[in-house]
């Protein structure tokens, strides 16, 4: 408890600071509007890592970013390439949209996206917008929407790069890449190899459970663009992970591994077709595929099993320019998912199309936003999602914004179709959510915002005595969150707090692995061609079953990083994570044993040696 409030006392530091000037550099997003605004303009909580924050924080994964973000927890299952799960506001993992350069990733059979194996080298920003988008995006965006950018040329010549880097547990990684172009064409391109000896996930002897688990990811992006006069652009992305993890099999005590390949490609056409109307139409296609068995060869009867997902889509966005303070955006989304499983399922494909319309007015004294859309789907039928924002300017520094928005899950194959646990008879999770938010921009160094929210979820899909999921969940979320950023005696100041009360409204029990209070923390800062950095992130206890009776430690954790720019090409860096060797876990498994927490990475280090020659 004296963590929150030291923590809560922290965030609203920034308000004696108001009346300095205005803080006005502020990155454009994406994906809170589905189109390119400031991010001070936008009316969702959106929180943006660029790739400089990448190497500053010098990240081994997308997970580790994300700890970062007020309001979103993390759940592994191990080490490198473990199952990672995403609780955003209290919501589950498959109640958050994860997109790749505007394309969904997720498997169609769990519903889940494979974040695990996505590779910070081959990454440019990250935007994550805190709340429901169904308005926007329809099905799955219930906690909010998380949508990753793949690295983008620069229009200044050739740019190479390499980056080398060994640390514990035999962990490798080395990426290469060129990116390059001039006013008119940018490219990139990059390559990276991930390899590590990993951790033993698991706690007990059971069987073969007491190895490490290793892990190997090989990756290739690619990023093009043209434009041919000023109101035409194309482009294409594309991205490719590939490799093996292994992991322990608590049921059976074999060595099981996972050969996976995460996988997207996706191509645009922009385009200013007149002084009032600009146009976007994207293609898409995104593939899932996980094979599992066991290479050992002293466990030949051990049976193997894949799943695979497959969706190509169609998206076309139309911003129309109605006056200087009124704009009207009009879309249409089409997608469809091809499940190939070695497991039967009734069916095995499904589309949905939808259509969408967002009004938006920006006055002096107030600006308004109101949305709709409707979902058409092959199995469960329509859904009609609102959602509408009010916002109040108090003065040049400070907001206040009021929103309402609504969101959806769609139930997966799994959910549906398998052929003993499926449920034809499903209908979409729907969620309600309540808003309200302070932004302040003071001064050139600082920026807070604040979150007060409320979420109603109805008809969740949760399991019953029978393992058959059923619509019988209701639950409640209220939060608070804050970001801060500020610089303070020359340190660059990074806070992110979140208080959660996630609960079943049935039973009263907090929601399974939501952690009711998350700090994170970093302070930064450069002396020269040097740069020092620390991160702090505190996670409560949280409750491993429905029924709220295991439970989970919190933990604390500290990591130190540094860097220095030895000449204009190479640069070097460290970075020590988990520096206390604090013992923790993150969610537990039973063997005939008993029960056990997952093991986490004790201390570790990393030095990088990065090349970037000058040509």
């Amino acid at each position: 408890m004296t963590l929150s409030r030291l923590a809560l006392a922290i965030s609203f530091m920034p308000a004696a600071l108001l009346a300095a000037e205005p803080y006005v550099s502020e990155p454009l997003v994406i994906t809170s509007g589905r189109l390119a605004e400031p991010q001070a303009q936008t009316t969702a909580a959106t929180t943006v890592f660029e790739r400089a924050d990448i190497e500053r924080l010098q990240v081994s994964s997308v997970a580790e970013l994300l700890e970062r973000v007020p309001g979103l927890s993390i759940v592994r299952t191990g080490g490198a390439g473990s199952q990672t799960g995403v609780f955003l506001r209290g919501t589950s993992t498959a109640q958050t949209l994860v997109l790749v350069d505007g394309q969904r990733i997720a498997a169609a059979s769990s519903g889940t996206s494979s974040l695990e194996f996505l590779a910070p080298e081959q990454i440019e920003r990250i935007e994550v917008v805190r709340g429901a988008r169904s308005a926007l995006y329809g099905s799955d965006a219930i906690g909010g929407v998380i949508q990753i950018f793949t690295r983008q040329g620069e229009g200044q010549g050739l740019k190479p790069y390499a980056r080398l880097a060994a640390g514990s547990d035999s962990t490798y990684q080395r990426s290469l890449g060129l990116s390059g172009g001039d006013e008119r064409t940018r490219f990139h391109l990059g390559a990276a190899l991930d390899e590590t000896a990993g951790i033993d996930a698991t706690r007990d002897g059971f069987g073969a459970n007491g190895d490490d688990d290793a892990y190997r990811n090989r990756s290739l992006s690619l990023n093009l663009s043209h434009r041919f006069n000023d109101d035409l652009q194309v482009g294409v992305s594309a991205l490719d992970q590939r490799g093996q993890v292994e992991y322990d099999d608590v049921f059976t005590g074999l060595l099981p591994t996972t050969d996976f390949q995460l996988s997207s490609l996706s191509g645009f056409v922009d385009g200013r077709l007149s002084e009032h109307w600009s146009s976007r139409l994207e293609l898409g296609h995104s593939k899932d595929q996980r094979d599992t068995g066991d290479d050992s060869p002293a466990a030949p009867d051990y049976s193997f099993f894949s799943y695979t997902t497959y969706r190509d889509s169609v998206n076309w966005v139309n911003t129309l320019t109605l006056s200087d303070n009124q704009q009207l955006l009009v879309g249409t989304d089409w997608h469809e998912d091809r499940l190939h499983s070695s497991t039967p399922f009734a069916e095995d494909s499904r589309w949905n199309r939808a259509a969408f319309v967002q009004h938006r007015y920006s006055g002096d004294t107030f600006s308004t936003e109101l949305g709709l859309r409707h979902d058409d789907n092959q199995q469960f039928g329509s859904e009609n999602t609102w959602n509408a924002a009010l916002t109040l300017p108090l003065d040049d520094a400070n907001d206040l914004i009021l929103s309402y928005s609504e969101g959806f899950r769609a139930p997966t194959f799994n959910d549906l179709y398998d052929q003993w646990y499926g449920n034809p008879d499903l209908q979409a999770e729907r969620s309600k959510s309540y808003e309200l938010q302070w932004r302040s921009r003071y001064s050139g160094t600082g920026s807070l915002q604040a979150s007060l929210y409320r979420t109603d979820i109805e008809e969740a899909i949760v399991l019953d005595e029978n393992f058959i999921p059923q619509n019988v969940q209701t639950a409640r979320i209220n939060g608070f969150e804050a970001a801060v950023q500020q610089e303070l005696f020359g340190w660059q100041g990074n806070l992110a707090l979140a208080l959660i009360d996630p609960r079943d409204r049935a039973s009263g029990h907090t929601l399974q692995r939501r952690a009711k209070r998350t700090l994170s923390l970093d302070l930064d800062r450069r002396f020269g061609d040097i740069s020092l950095g620390a991160g702090w992130r505190a996670v409560s206890g949280r409750y491993d079953d429905a029924e709220n009776q295991i439970e989970v430690s919190g933990y604390g954790l500290l990591s130190l990083r540094a860097a220095w720019q030895a000449t204009q090409e190479l640069g070097l860096s460290l970075k020590l994570d988990n520096l206390l060797d604090k013992d923790y876990a993150e969610a537990t498994y039973s063997t005939a044993n008993g029960r056990f927490g997952y093991n986490s990475a004790g201390r570790t280090a990393l030095f990088a040696v990065t090349w970037t020659p000058q040509l």
